[in-house]
């Protein structure tokens, strides 16, 4: 398994695998907001990855895309793999929504994370668990 970047690891929550990527949740509850990271070394961009793994890549995070779409209904979904901060290939996946604090600018520095209350976490595990049932492990 690839080391996580030592900001991945400092600021997110492993939540587990799919085939190539690990699945991230930012603990922010200003937005429901979770980070891909395929699980490769010395990898900074998608086309620097296989052709087999771009394409896992994309199910991945349409996979998780519709899966937060089905969870949290939201009005847009933001995803992109920008990582100006942190050079190793990681894709956020935002949900957002015409009500949120940052609607609709980008969310990056807009507003202070606010934290999650611990049931709060358990709940979109729980909700995770009942969808995420193939090819994913969880580690949490």
């Amino acid at each position: 398994m690839a080391e996580l970047h030592p900001q991945l690891k400092k600021d997110c929550l492993l939540i587990g695998q799919f085939s190539l990527c690990r699945l991230l949740l930012m603990p922010d509850a200003n937005y429901p907001w979770f980070i891909l990271v395929p699980d490769r070394d010395n990898i900074s961009e998608i086309h620097q990855l296989s052709t087999d793994d771009q394409h896992t890549l994309i199910n991945e995070s349409s996979r998780l895309a519709t899966l937060m779409e089905t969870l949290f209904n939201p009005d847009k979904m933001n995803i992109a793999a920008i990582g100006n901060i942190v050079p190793q290939l990681h894709v956020h996946h935002v949900a957002r929504f015409k009500n949120d604090v940052a609607w609709p600018a980008p969310i990056w520095g807009k507003v202070e994370a606010r934290a999650y209350a611990e049931n709060e976490i358990q709940n979109i595990i729980s909700e995770l668990k009942k969808h995420l049932t193939e090819d994913f492990v969880f580690l949490i």
